[in-house]
C-alpha cells in the first residue's frame, strides 16, 4: 500500500492492490498526514472483508462529494459545482449513499421550484443544473466506483424553452447614449461601448481585449477559447466602426487596449454608467426584468441589428460564437422577411392545382 501527497500541502491519496487483485487509486480527502493513514488503514481492512467475506462498504454522500470533485477539478464549472454541493449539503450531508433515494432528491426539487434556492426562486434549466450534477455523483458511484449497487433512476424538470428578456437598442437610441457617455467625460466607456456595439463582443472581453489578440492589417481580432463563454476560441471581423475605435487607443497602452489614467479598465457597469442610463430612461441592471437594461444588451443590440439588416441566422451564430443555434433563435422573429419567400411557394398557379382538397400530382407513365 502506497499513500502519497499531491504538492506540498495538497491531498493525500491512496495506491494499492486490493485481496482481490484490483488497482485502487483514490482520494484520502485530507492534507493531515495522521488522518489519512488513518483512512487508509480502514480503507485497506475493508477492502479485505468485501474479497474475503463478501461485504459491500456503505458510502456517504459526502464522501462521494470529495471524490467526484477531486476528479472532475479540471472542469471549467468546477466552482459552480462546489456552491451547488455546499447547498445540497443540508439534504444530504448526513446521508449514505443509498439513502439518497428518490424521495430525498424530490426533496430537494421541491425546495428549488419553492424559491429556497441559494438565489430565490428556479426555473426549469437551473432546477435540471442541480438534478444532473446529483445524476452525475450518483452514476459515477454505480458505474465507475462500484459504491452503490444501483443509482436511482432521476427525472430532470420539462424543459421547456424560455426567451430570456432582453433589451435592444434602435441607431437612434444607441447614438444618443454613446453621445451622453462623452459628454459626462467617460471616453473610455464610450469607445468600450462602440467596439460591443460594432462586435458583439461581451463586456468581458472587451474590457480584457489585449493588443496581442488584434491584427489591424487583416481587420480581425480573436477570443481565446479560455477566454470565451462557449470554450472555443472565436474569430471576430472588424468592421470600419471597430477599426475606428481600436485605431484611437494604439500605443496608449503596451498590452491591454482600453485604458483609464495609464491603467487597464475592469469594470464598466459603473455609477457613472448607471447614472447616463437613468438620464436616458432606461433601467440599469441588476434585476431580471424586460425594462432593465444592462452591458449585455449592447451585445443583443448587435445581434438584433444584424438580423434586421438579413444576416442569415446561421452567420450570426458564427459571428457571434454561439454554441447552438437555440440561443441564435431568440433573434429570429426580428427577421421576418428571411421565411416570407417561402410562402409564395404555393401560390397562383401551384393552388390551381389543389382539387377537391387534395394536391393533383403530375401524372406519371409506366415504363
Amino acid at each position: 500500500m502506497q499513500i502519497y501527497q499531491r504538492g506540498k500541502r495538497g491531498t493525500w491519496w491512496i495506491r494499492f492492490t486490493t485481496p482481490d487483485h484490483r488497482r485502487l487509486h483514490q482520494s484520502l480527502g485530507t492534507t493531515n498526514h495522521k488522518q489519512a493513514m488513518e483512512l487508509a488503514d480502514q480503507i485497506k481492512a475493508q477492502s479485505w472483508r468485501i474479497a474475503k467475506l463478501g461485504e459491500r462498504p456503505r458510502h456517504t454522500w459526502q464522501e462521494a462529494v470529495v471524490r467526484f470533485l477531486e476528479e472532475t477539478r479540471h472542469k471549467r464549472s468546477h466552482g459552480d459545482d462546489v456552491a451547488k454541493l455546499k447547498w445540497l449539503h443540508r439534504y444530504f450531508g448526513d446521508l449514505h449513499l443509498d439513502e439518497v433515494t428518490p424521495d430525498a432528491i424530490g426533496q430537494v426539487r421541491t425546495a428549488l421550484f419553492a424559491g429556497k434556492g441559494p438565489k430565490g426562486g428556479s426555473t426549469d434549466g437551473t432546477v435540471n443544473k442541480y438534478l444532473a450534477l446529483i445524476r452525475s455523483i450518483l452514476r459515477k458511484a454505480d458505474r465507475e466506483w462500484a459504491w452503490l449497487e444501483k443509482a436511482p433512476y432521476i427525472k430532470l424538470a420539462s424543459s421547456r424553452p424560455r426567451a430570456e428578456p432582453f433589451r435592444w437598442l434602435t441607431p437612434e437610441k444607441a447614438r444618443k447614449l454613446l453621445e451622453a457617455l462623452e459628454d459626462k467625460g467617460l471616453h473610455h466607456t464610450a469607445d468600450m461601448a462602440r467596439l460591443s456595439l460594432a462586435t458583439g463582443l461581451r463586456q468581458a472581453n472587451v474590457t480584457g481585449l489585449c493588443w496581442d489578440s488584434v491584427d489591424l492589417s487583416r481587420q480581425v481580432a480573436w477570443v481565446s477559447s479560455t477566454a470565451s463563454k462557449s470554450g472555443y476560441a472565436i474569430s471576430v471581423p472588424l468592421n470600419d466602426e471597430a477599426l475606428h475605435v481600436l485605431d484611437r487607443w494604439r500605443l496608449k497602452h503596451p498590452e491591454r487596449v482600453f485604458v483609464l489614467d495609464g491603467k487597464p479598465v475592469t469594470k464598466v457597469s459603473t455609477r457613472a454608467w448607471r447614472n447616463v442610463l437613468k438620464s436616458l430612461g432606461l433601467r440599469p441592471h441588476p434585476g431580471r426584468h424586460p425594462e432593465n437594461f444592462c452591458w449585455h444588451d449592447l451585445r443583443h443590440t448587435w445581434a438584433s441589428w444584424h438580423v434586421m439588416a438579413g444576416t442569415p441566422l446561421e452567420v450570426l451564430q458564427k459571428l457571434g460564437g454561439w454554441r447552438t443555434i437555440d440561443m441564435v433563435l431568440r433573434y429570429a422573429h426580428l427577421a421576418p422577411g428571411h421565411i416570407a419567400a417561402y410562402s409564395r411557394n404555393i401560390s397562383g398557379p401551384n393552388l390551381a392545382q389543389i382539387e377537391g382538397g387534395k394536391l393533383a400530382l403530375p401524372e406519371t407513365r409506366a415504363t
